[in-house]
């Protein structure tokens, strides 16, 4: 059976450190085994500036198990899978322990961000990319930062701009960006299949 109490007591410790960590885990809904962590992209790699979603899912037998957690927003990374977000983790597998948290396994997941390990990889066409053409890998991850992990990376008029000149009208552009909450992609598919 999964200890609430300590789960709860992990939320509290994780949104008193916020501020230092930038790590956040909440409940999705109402229900305790299900939440959601963020982190922010470390200092110095391609993924700066991004926050990035990390599904998590609580086993039964939690915490001698260890969570399921898996990206949420899509990362370019030779250890997590670039389809299904799965990470590749020793701490979420057979090196996890009770005495870690939540917060720890994101600070893990943070880490890995940091440091790559290709020969050990979840998502091998990243891994060899890494490998074999190291600037390109960078681009990409950057890219992908920027695409999927920066919320409003582009200021509202930008984003206008740039689909107007796709051949959209303006004042649906606005209306349709409005409706997403400024989400550039989900703006350009509603746009494409109205």
């Amino acid at each position: 059976m999964i200890d609430f109490g300590r789960v709860q007591k992990e939320l509290q410790e994780c949104s008193k450190d916020f501020q230092a960590s930038g790590i956040r885990v909440s409940p999705k809904a109402d229900n305790l085994a299900r939440l959601v962590g963020t982190i922010p992209g470390p200092v110095g790699t391609p993924y700066e500036g991004g926050t990035f979603q990390i599904d998590i899912t609580l086993p039964d037998a939690y915490p001698f198990q260890p969570p399921k957690m898996q990206f949420a927003t899509k990362v370019w990374h030779p250890n997590i899978s670039s389809q299904s977000g799965a990470i590749c983790l020793d701490i979420l597998k057979d090196q996890w322990s009770p005495a870690l948290t939540l917060k720890t396994a994101l600070l893990s997941i943070q880490a890995l961000l940091s440091a790559p390990e290709p020969d050990d990889p979840q998502d091998a066409v990243v891994a060899q990319q890494y490998l074999k053409d190291y600037q390109t890998f960078v681009g990409t991850a950057r890219y992908w930062t920027e695409t999927f992990a920066k919320t409003s990376a582009l200021g509202v008029e930008e984003k206008v701009q740039r689909l107007v000149e796709m051949g959209f009208l303006e004042p649906l552009v606005r209306s349709t960006l409005d409706a997403v909450g400024g989400d550039e992609n989900l703006a350009l598919e509603k746009l494409c299949s109205a």
